[in-house]
């Protein structure tokens, strides 16, 4: 009964240090969430700016083939012998490396 009593006579802790926990899990989830998504669209606007002609890409649904001409907003990628398709710059996801060029071990 007496260390009860002791225990809640004695001042508690300032407010700062229960709010620690929050301002931890804040800090470890910019880390770890936000900073890597920021990174990744930062990489995806500058390979979309980079895009050029005679470059194979794969775009967001899928589709593989390879640009013919890139505009300010949009990129005509020819996917079969005279079949071509204008998208959006937005819906390129990446480049494919050709596999003949890489070499072989």
């Amino acid at each position: 009964m007496f260390a009860t009593l002791l225990l809640q006579a004695t001042p508690t802790s300032s407010g700062l240090i229960s709010y620690l926990p929050l301002v931890a899990m804040v800090v470890v989830m910019y880390f770890f969430m936000i900073r890597p998504q920021q990174r990744r669209s930062a990489e995806a606007k500058k390979f979309r700016a980079s895009l050029a002609k005679g470059a194979n890409v794969v775009t967001i649904g899928g589709l593989h083939g390879r640009v013919v001409d890139v505009n300010e907003d949009t990129v005509t990628v020819e996917v079969d012998k005279g079949v071509r398709l204008r998208f959006d710059r937005s819906a390129i996801a990446r480049e494919v490396v050709s596999k003949s060029a890489t070499p072989t071990v």
